[in-house]
Formats: C-alpha cells, sequence, structure tokens
C-alpha cells in the first residue's frame, strides 16, 4: 500500500457533514446518569451504519436511565483482531437550550451553557468516520463501539460494565484537552481517603469545659499533613471539610475527604497511609478519635511505545498530517478502567478547551482532525495487521 492509500478513509472525511453532526449530538440533553436520549439517537445511527447493538445493565447500580452501549460492526476483512473506540454519552451539565457560536474558527456555547464537546466531539467524529470509511470502499477489520454512561462522576458507568459483552482487546478512547495527535500511554492510580475526626461536643455557655472541638484536631493534622505536589509522580488533596451543627455548639465531629493519585501504587499507598497518619496522631495528643475509609476510584495504566496501538497511532497522525507527541496525565478518564478490566487502550486528544464550564470551547480542526484521525486509524491498523 502506498502513503495515498494510507489517507484514503481519512481524506473521505465530510468536514461539513461532521461539523453539523457535532452540533445536532451537542444539542441532546444528556447529563450524567441521564443519557437515553443521546442512546436513543445512537440507537439509530449506528444501526444505519451496519453495527449490531447491545445494552448492559450498569445503569440499576446507580439508577440511570441507561446502561453502556456496546456495538459491533463486522468488517471487509475478519482475520483482522477487531478494534474497539470507546468515549462517554453523558455531560457534566445539561447542554438543553444550547445556542452553538462560531467564531474565527473556535465554536462556543452563547455562555448560558456548556458546549458539550467534552465529549460529543468524540462521538460526532466517530460516525463521520465509520461513513467514510464506508464510502471509501477501504478494506477493514470489525469495529466496535464502547460508549459509556455516568462517566463524568468518576467514570461509574464504565466501572459498572458487563465486559463480557465487549469483543476487542485493543482501542482508543479520544478524550483529552490535548489537540489532536496528543498520545497518552500513562495514566494515574488514585483513591479517596475519609478521615472523620471525632472530639466531643459542648455548648460553648453552658458546659464548653466538656468540649473538644473535632474542628481544632483536623486542623492540627491538616497542618502537619503534606498536600498538594507530593513528587513529579504524586499529587494529594484535601477537597472537603464539613461538620458541626450550630455556631453555639463546639463541634463533636469532622470529616475530612481528600484524593491521592500516583502514577505509582506504592507512592499512593505511602501518601494515604501518611495522611492517615497524621490525622490518628493528631487525634490521640488531643483526645480524639479518628476512622478512616478509603476508597479506591481506579488504577493506573502505562502502555509501552513499542505497543501495536502506538504505532498505529503513531503512523496514522503522520498521515493526516497531524504531528503526533507521547505523554502522560494524571487525570482520570474511562482509560484507566477499562485497561484494568482487561482491554488495552490509550487516551488521545480531540482538543475540547475549558470543560465544565460555560466557556468550553473547541477549534473546529480539532473537531475534524479527530473525526480523520478516527479513519485513518481504523485503516492502519488494518494495514499493520496484514504486514504481520
Amino acid at each position: 500500500m502506498t502513503q495515498k492509500q494510507f489517507a484514503t478513509a481519512a481524506e473521505q472525511v465530510n468536514e461539513e457533514r461532521l461539523l453539523e453532526l457535532f452540533l445536532e449530538l451537542a444539542k441532546i440533553n444528556g447529563p450524567s446518569s441521564k443519557e437515553q436520549l443521546v442512546a436513543d439517537y445512537l440507537i439509530n445511527a449506528l444501526t444505519e451504519l451496519g453495527f449490531t447493538l447491545e445494552f448492559d445493565e450498569a445503569h440499576k447500580k446507580f439508577n440511570g436511565e441507561v446502561g453502556n452501549l456496546i456495538a459491533w460492526r463486522e468488517g471487509t476483512d475478519s482475520s483482522i483482531p477487531p478494534l474497539f473506540f470507546s468515549t462517554h454519552m453523558d455531560t457534566v451539565l445539561p447542554t438543553k437550550g444550547l445556542k452553538p457560536i462560531i467564531k474565527d474558527g473556535i465554536i462556543y456555547s452563547d455562555g448560558t451553557t456548556i458546549l458539550g464537546a467534552d465529549d460529543r466531539a468524540a462521538l460526532a467524529s466517530y460516525l463521520e468516520a465509520i461513513r467514510a470509511v464506508i464510502e471509501s470502499g477501504i478494506p477493514h477489520g470489525p469495529i466496535e463501539f464502547v460508549l459509556t454512561v455516568n462517566e463524568q462522576p468518576g467514570l461509574v458507568g464504565a466501572i459498572h460494565m458487563d465486559y463480557s459483552k465487549v469483543k476487542s482487546k485493543d482501542g482508543y478512547i479520544f478524550d483529552s484537552s490535548g489537540d489532536v495527535g496528543q498520545i497518552i500511554l500513562k495514566g494515574p492510580y488514585s483513591s479517596r481517603i475519609w478521615l472523620t475526626v471525632e472530639g466531643n461536643a459542648a455548648h460553648i455557655a453552658l458546659n464548653a469545659e466538656e468540649g473538644n472541638s473535632a474542628v481544632l484536631i483536623a486542623s492540627k493534622g491538616l497542618l502537619n499533613m503534606n498536600l498538594g505536589t507530593i513528587d513529579d509522580e504524586t499529587l494529594a488533596n484535601i477537597g472537603i471539610i464539613e461538620g458541626g451543627e450550630l455556631t453555639s455548639i463546639i463541634p463533636g465531629t469532622v470529616r475530612v475527604a481528600g484524593e491521592v493519585r500516583s502514577f505509582s501504587k506504592e507512592k499512593l499507598e505511602k501518601q494515604l497511609q501518611h495522611m492517615e497518619d497524621v490525622m490518628q496522631e493528631a487525634a490521640e495528643k488531643n483526645g480524639g478519635k479518628l476512622q478512616v475509609i478509603i476508597e479506591k476510584k481506579y488504577s493506573g495504566f502505562d502502555i509501552p511505545e513499542d505497543h501495536i496501538l502506538t504505532k498505529t497511532v503513531e503512523t496514522a497522525a503522520h498521515n493526516i498530517k497531524v504531528n503526533p507527541y507521547l505523554t502522560e496525565t494524571l487525570g482520570g478518564a474511562d482509560t484507566n478502567v477499562l485497561n484494568e478490566n482487561g482491554l488495552t487502550c490509550i487516551t488521545l486528544g480531540n482538543g475540547f478547551q475549558n470543560i465544565h464550564s460555560f466557556r468550553e470551547c473547541l477549534s473546529v480542526e480539532n473537531l475534524i482532525n479527530t473525526g480523520r484521525l478516527t479513519a485513518g486509524l481504523i485503516e492502519q491498523w488494518y494495514y499493520n495487521h496484514k504486514k504481520e
């Protein structure tokens, strides 16, 4: 095959059609756990593109409207291992009433809603890429979509997914603020820690001498706690402090909650233990008690630079004249959970900016390149396996 043949499917991506598709999808209201309207749209669109669809029942674990969607399309060559593309169907906030504005090649909302580019940009690009592959007539292996629900609150849909329904083993997730060309090979381990400090409640005027402020105990622990950037692999944060009943009552209980992320499981566990130890010491020295709960969020992943997924996306990016670059992130994504459950996948940049805010935006260039790279990956995946 020649370089020109590599780009056949990518060149078939229709820019105007993709932009219209993105705007259409972005306007469909589907905040976390309320994705039924998005699922209904995808049922029609994917069926028309020749996919067979199946939903799991993950939503029953969190009272959602619909489960994760697994869609399968046969390839022209069944000897090629299937390749999956994943992203989430939900947005962090509603997009009802979205009024998109395009200015100087950038897509915004009008400032009254989020744009929903995270991650309707990937959904639209995947659909357009399949159309381009079909229209170009290129040979390709089976293609699978693994589309999750309730991702924004903490990868919840992926955590509860029925992985027996997924046939593919290798894939990509376009879900990062980096421009198209970003290849994230490494993601963090992450856990939450809940520290409940107990003192003794008392009224400040009636029996203050019996009081022992849980707030003061906790504050002494926090003053001795290493937080922020622990080292170049580890971050720690306290994000919640809550307790007390009335301004006239010395608080008997306060709950302090935080999170640790690290590329190293050992460093993660060491930091969690440190946070527990300093709070335990503060409680013991000041007549209090401590209860600790550690909640695992997700595991890390580390994909080798010489993995076929890495080599495929590097070549596919060059083929569409985008510069690929390898990186790592301490941000979490469905990629963490899918890798933990036996799949192998890489997070790719698709360029949305200021996500989770009314200032969210996406360049038309990144949107189009996401569609082109998706089509190029399908083609390059076929070529790489034919060479073997």
